[in-house]
């Protein structure tokens, strides 16, 4: 009897071994479309028409997005030139794990556009180029330049540093990815000048395939679950939740080892009687 419980309790402690081995293996798929620490950079792709832009995280995966590296919606002559357009992750490449990111961090955007357009009067309908990041439906940070000093047809990118503040550090999976909402509304150019140069509008935004090497991307801090501790999303000062998430099964190789000790435990106890 007690050569078959040593048997049983040997025989879960290998249990137990070989799943908390293999654990850590299964908890982050391969998958370059996904956030993690080796791979924190969100890269913006769309359509040649700027109708639709997504995001994901493999810079080498532009595939459906316009061949020439940006979007241009252009507008007639007098036309308001008015965009709002909102990036998300590219449909079917939700968060296949929640992301966590360094409290200490910070999140840097940097985006290429071009526009044409008149500037703002006290009578004309205007709204200078606003970028807003949202965690989800929740807006978190917000970039703002005035339209008279992005509206002169000329490229230009802007590098937008996020401090990352308590409502930052957990994005959770299948509902509070990055989403990036672009606004622009400004007048159509319009007067005599029209009559020998080309006043059609244009708002152009460039993807992370530009030919002109323009930095498009967003640069999170991301840092591993088991890393998240107190006052940076993590329950009770310590790890918590973020253990289920990493180790899929750790409770099952904590029970494992439970009833492994058990069974020890009553060999001894029967051999000391």
């Amino acid at each position: 009897m007690q050569g078959s419980r040593r048997i049983q309790a040997l025989g879960l402690v290998l249990i137990l071994a070989c799943g908390t081995i293999a654990a850590p293996a299964s908890a982050q798929a391969d998958d370059p479309k996904q956030p993690s620490v080796e791979n924190p950079h969100m890269h913006f792709w769309g359509t040649s028409q700027l109708d639709q832009c997504w995001t994901h995280f493999d810079v080498n995966d532009s595939a459906g997005s316009a061949s020439e590296g940006y979007g241009m919606k252009e507008f007639s002559q007098g036309t308001q030139v008015e965009v709002d357009i909102s990036c998300r992750i590219q449909s079917g490449e939700t968060f296949k794990e929640d992301m966590y990111i360094n409290e200490n961090g910070t999140i840097t955007v940097e985006m290429s556009f071009r526009i044409y357009s008149a500037d703002c009067t006290d009578t004309s309908e205007c709204k200078d180029l606003t970028i807003t990041l949202s965690r989800g439906t929740m807006d978190i940070s917000q970039f703002v330049k005035s339209v008279e000093t992005v509206n002169n047809y000329e490229d230009f990118t802007i590098q937008w540093n996020i401090p990352v503040n308590e409502t930052m550090y957990r994005w959770n999976k299948s509902g509070e990815e990055p989403v990036v909402r672009i606004e622009y509304s400004a007048p159509g150019i319009s007067g005599i000048e029209c009559l020998i140069f080309d006043c059609t509008g244009e708002f152009t935004m460039f993807y992370s395939n530009n030919e002109d090497n323009y930095s498009v991307e967003a640069n999170f801090p991301v840092i591993n679950a088991s890393d998240v501790g107190p006052g940076n999303g993590g329950d009770d000062g310590g790890i918590g939740g973020a253990v289920d998430d990493a180790l899929p099964g750790f409770g099952l190789a904590a029970g494992l080892g439970a009833l492994a000790m058990a069974a020890i435990g009553a060999s001894r106890f029967e051999r000391k009687e």
